[in-house]
């Protein structure tokens, strides 16, 4: 019999409470030890839930790009075409974040002021291009920042089968906030790139290839190089890996954002349904409709539920066993325990 403590076990839907309300497009959640929040919003921000559920919505406040609301003047109304997407902590506890709405990595301090990271990426022919779908970032232990791009602009403006192939990770080697950086490609031809993560003994990036429909992982070799790419887990996960996060135990939990769907893969391989939302028949169609290439189907909505379009996990809680899911259509996160606790983030330490 497994000793791993996800086996047999998954989520009671009754024991699912709510944190948050009013989110807007709540993609990306980051949690401290402190009991604070912070969630991507869609109106140009980050969302900060304080411990005692108190929510304030930070936005720049003093202009400098396309993520400031002087440039974005109906950001209020949805209209605006600032996206933040993935968030991760700097050193100081700010924020860097990838905008999928202005293609961008861009930081933002807790009190507001805003600066560009990076807007072009350098390719091993020499060539500076426009970032793209802007997806999620990441540190590692040296200090490097790295981001995942899901594809070319025009790749998703056409919305064609080359998005499957068209994504890519990217590191600037020397970061700090508020000054913009060179940044690098160092690995290409990602199906649709999505979060990204070092596992947590950083010897590996990990990268949830949602067109491809599997998880990748790279060894990470001195001066912040790739190599040794390969799938990890099933070659296909049936339903298009978006955000995930490790357990104590090194089971890789992952979203399924084409079923709603939370699964961990265990070091063994195997696949463990934790908790499915909304739905299926819905959701089946619309896995099906992607297969085929159907034109549309990256845009379309699964079904009812808690976690419409669900798209990232995290492990929160002072004992890293209350979890959080995000989603894209959701305007609260479902949050519920877990038997196992997570694997603490780069922040969680003195966090």
């Amino acid at each position: 019999m497994s000793d791993n403590p996800l086996a047999g076990w998954s989520v009671d839907p009754a024991e699912i409470t709510l944190t948050g309300v009013g989110l807007r497009r709540p993609e990306c959640v980051l949690a401290q030890p402190s009991g604070d929040l912070w969630v991507a919003d869609l109106g140009g921000g980050v969302v900060h839930i304080d411990p005692g559920a108190v929510q304030e919505v930070i936005r720049p406040r003093d202009g400098g790009g396309p993520f400031a609301p002087d440039e974005n003047p109906n950001i209020d109304g949805n209209q605006g075409f600032s996206m933040p997407n993935g968030l991760c902590f700097d050193a100081g506890g700010d924020f860097v974040i990838a905008n999928f709405g202005t293609n961008r990595i861009e930081h933002l301090t807790r009190d507001g002021h805003w600066s560009l990271v990076a807007d072009t990426v350098m390719w091993p022919d020499g060539t500076a291009r426009p970032i793209g779908k802007a997806n999620f970032p990441a540190f590692d232990a040296e200090g490097r920042l790295w981001f995942s791009v899901t594809a070319s602009a025009q790749a998703w403006r056409d919305r064609v089968r080359a998005v499957e192939s068209d994504g890519y990770l990217a590191v600037v080697d020397d970061w700090s906030a508020g000054t913009p950086a060179p940044a690098r490609v160092v690995a290409t031809d990602l199906g649709g790139a999505n979060e990204v993560r070092f596992s947590p003994d950083g010897r590996w990036l990990y990268v949830a290839e949602t067109g491809a429909d599997h998880m990748t992982r790279f060894r990470v070799e001195p001066g912040g190089r790739l190599s040794g790419r390969e799938i990890y887990g099933p070659e296909r996960l049936h339903g298009a890996p978006d955000g995930f996060a490790f357990d104590a135990y090194g089971n890789l939990w992952t979203t399924l954002i084409g079923k709603d769907r939370l699964v961990a893969i265990t070091p063994e391989g195997d696949v463990l349904t934790i908790w499915e939302d909304g739905d299926r028949a819905v959701k089946d169609a619309l896995v099906s409709a992607a297969t085929s290439g159907a034109s549309g189907a990256l845009d379309a909505r699964p079904g009812d539920g808690l976690a419409p379009r669900m798209a990232s996990v995290t492990f929160g809680g002072p004992d890293l066993r209350t979890v959080y899911v995000g989603s894209l259509g959701g305007t609260s996160l479902p949050t519920f325990r877990s038997p196992v606790p997570g694997a603490p983030l780069p922040h969680w330490v003195g966090g």
